[in-house]
């Protein structure tokens, strides 16, 4: 299951001497003992070397051991830094006084349901709302927080009940992402006695779908008992029937056996219930084929095959379903047919494809709302049902917009943010008389207190690659900043499974911009930031473009005066933690600092992980030569070579993570610091309630952010 790790900065501290901190002291770091236990794998007749292969056994003693010393060393040197315990502070009171937010919002038996932030607590609950403009109508149903008041209990993800009368929701622990399914009564919160386990794991996610009279949903569901070999045990997803108030043993199979086995299938339906839609990804390379059953029907058909480009499809409240296809036009066209007779050859055109990427449309009674990437803002328009276009919602510029559920009749719920808005939602409510009203801000998220980004400006300018490609850099910073090379400078990129990086508020950015830094986001292909060939531009063996576009970036900041190699530091998680492996390993001398999160580092054994063999499709496989040479020409574990002069590093993962495995960081961590003569810090955070950053508790979120950031600020210099 594809992911991205935002790394919007949330913080940094002003006014603080670090004094000599980690950097002076390096030379003399004392590295816990990694016995060197080389294995040697042979690919296409290349015979490659792992010195470390031992430390992908984590549940051992010797490796449990190992991660505690390097726990060990990196408290050594975090906590005496004077700016640690000022961050600390700083960042309780920004979190724990943080405004609140509701997203993941759903409309059903007309009623508002979303998930409701409200810091200081450490996760997010359900609530429902009768009027989205009146929070006083709001009741909670489902409060993690007091079903674990440790904060490591998370929902990943819920759906009502088409009347709105009873709430599904998965639930997960420390950040595992492997969830079971509750059932929950709106009216009382009182929870049913079902419960239904394995819908949900990091590898293909997992869904559910209510049937029309609400007694009984379907749900993905992963094998059960001896049904599979335990290597099996998280693929071959499944769909199937629960009805309320039997057991378990009793559900029904409904389809997926003939799915792959890394199917990603993600369930929904009309607003009727009468249609039900599986949308199943081949893994996380961008390949959907999708299925559709009408009421009474019990056979399904296929309306789209992996093969036919069609990269999403919604049903709509008229009779048809929407699909947006990418076969022909990589940036997306529109088109519909009848859920009555569906077919793909038969269906009509309405959106062509424009210089705009589309990558959402949300149907509701008369109109259609699209969101269109324009290379990483992301704008929404309006349209009639026959494709007729009506004009764009909002007009703020370099922001996101992003479709929310439709209310009656064309009325919607649409959120806007950018680097310096912050989320807002917004009821837009066109009728006869007003075909084209203003958007009204809603109360359903709050300003943040004590932020003001009034005096901030953004940049969108572009780097040129190595092969001549135009790159976006976004770049946020304080008026009046010198173009002299000596800002501390913050730059992050993902480049990945056609996932966009978009402007984003976050209380990070505002603190690092507050306290003198200039934060950076760079659009690389890999990508969905100009449609599918810009990502397929980055993806298998044309992944090093990625990291070109990267390089190029930070060598445009470098020339331009925004900041030099010594000021510079980068920031990237999971395919963006793959990105900071490539980059630091390929030009060590350009970075100071060097941060990544759950990073994927060891390319050539990625796929026998559960998820990694998800990943294929985005990534490749060592079983195909050309592959396996692109991924041994780039990956970050195989490129560290020794006696090299590396930047400082700080690598972190938590031990639940079952989207990328920590042993990943734990052998890259290793090879590091075995390597480098830079003397400067090689250091590694292994957290024991984290998995790959969903469901942390805010606590273990502020702990680790103030981590991030003293090590930043001391090997920055910054004070």
């Amino acid at each position: 299951m594809r992911t991205v790790v935002t790394t919007g900065i949330r913080s940094a501290l002003a006014g603080v001497s670090l004094g000599a901190g980690i950097a002076a002291g390096a030379a003399g770091l004392s590295y816990p003992e990694t016995p060197r236990k080389p294995v040697i794998d042979l690919y296409h007749g290349v015979e490659v070397t792992d010195p470390y292969r031992w430390l992908e056994a984590t549940d051992t003693p010797a490796v449990e051991a190992w991660v505690a010393q390097q726990n060990a060393l990196t408290r050594s040197q975090l906590d005496p830094l004077p700016s640690r315990a000022a961050i600390v502070g700083e960042l309780k009171t920004l979190f724990g006084s943080a405004p609140v937010t509701r997203r993941q919002l759903h409309y059903a038996g007309g009623r508002l349901f979303a998930m409701k932030s409200q810091p200081p607590a450490n996760q997010p609950k359900l609530v429902v709302l009768t009027d989205p403009m009146d929070m006083a109508t709001e009741k909670t149903i489902v409060d993690p927080n007091v079903l674990n008041p440790k904060g490591t209990t998370a929902i990943d993800w819920y759906v009502p009940s088409l009347d709105g009368r009873l709430v599904a929701v998965s639930l997960s622990e420390n950040g595992s992402e492997d969830g079971t399914l509750h059932l929950f009564e709106v009216a009382t919160g009182r929870q049913l006695e079902d419960v239904v386990p394995r819908v949900q794991y990091p590898t293909g996610g997992g869904s559910a779908a209510w049937t029309p009279d609400g007694k009984g949903l379907y749900y993905t569901r992963y094998p059960q008992g001896q049904e599979r070999p335990p290597a099996d045990a998280n693929f071959y997803q499944q769909v199937w029937y629960h009805q309320i108030g039997t057991p378990i043993a009793q559900d029904k199979y409904v389809i997926g056996q003939e799915f792959p086995r890394v199917a990603e299938t993600f369930l929904s339906t009309t607003e009727d219930g009468r249609y039900l839609l599986a949308d199943v990804a081949y893994g996380d390379g961008g390949d959907h084929a999708f299925y559709l059953r009408g009421p009474g029907q019990t056979a399904w058909t296929r309306l789209a095959d992996f093969a036919d480009g069609v990269r999403s499809v919604v049903l709509g409240r008229d009779g048809r379903w929407y699909a947006i296809v990418l076969k022909g036009s990589p940036r997306g066209r529109v088109v519909a047919g009848s859920l009555d007779a569906p077919s793909l050859a038969k269906a009509k055109l309405l959106v062509p494809e424009s210089e705009m990427t589309v990558s959402a449309v949300t149907p509701a009674t008369s109109r259609l709302y699209l969101e269109y990437l324009a290379g990483g803002p992301q704008e929404l328009h309006a349209f009639t049902l026959d494709g007729r276009p009506l004009g764009r919602i909002g007009a703020e510029a370099v922001a996101t917009a992003m479709a929310g559920p439709t209310l009656e009749g064309d009325e919607l719920l649409f959120a806007s943010q950018s680097y310096v808005s912050p989320l807002a939602w917004y009821r837009y409510r066109p009728t006869s008389q007003q075909p084209d009203p203003a958007p009204v801000k809603t109360p359903l998220s709050e300003a943040p207190r004590d932020v003001d980004l009034g005096d901030v400006e953004v940049r969108r300018e572009f780097a040129t690659s190595k092969d001549g490609t135009k790159v976006p850099v976004n770049i946020v910073f304080k008026k009046g900043l010198k173009l002299d090379g000596k800002s501390p400078l913050l730059l992050t990129g993902y480049g990945g499974f056609s996932i966009p990086m978009q402007p984003r508020f976050s209380l990070r950015t505002a603190f690092w911009l507050r306290h003198g830094g200039v934060f950076v986001v760079a659009n690389l292909r890999g990508g969905g930031e100009f449609g599918e060939e810009w990502h397929v531009q980055g993806n298998l063996t044309r992944k090093q473009n990625v990291f070109d576009d990267f390089i190029a970036s930070a060598q445009y900041l470098i020339d331009k005066g925004y900041t030099s190699p010594a000021r510079l530091a980068i920031e990237g998680g999971s395919n963006g933690g793959l990105l900071m492996g490539a980059v630091l390993t390929q030009r060590p001398e350009m970075f100071r600092a060097v941060v990544g999160h759950v990073g994927v580092y060891d390319m050539l054994r990625v796929e026998l992980s559960p998820n990694g063999a998800f990943n294929v499709s985005e990534f490749g496989s060592v079983k195909d030569p050309a592959q396996f040479k692109a991924l041994h020409a780039y990956s970050p574990y195989h490129r560290v070579v020794e006696g090299t002069a590396y930047p400082s590093v700080f690598l972190l993962t938590g031990m639940h993570d079952g989207r990328v495995e920590p042993h990943n960081t734990l052998k890259m961590a290793a090879r590091l610091q075995a390597a480098s003569t830079s003397g400067r810090p090689v250091l590694l955070r292994v957290a024991g309630d984290a998995g790959h950053g969903q469901g942390m508790a805010l606590s273990s979120m502020i702990e680790q952010d103030a981590d991030v950031f003293a090590f930043l600020f001391d090997q920055l210099g910054m004070k």
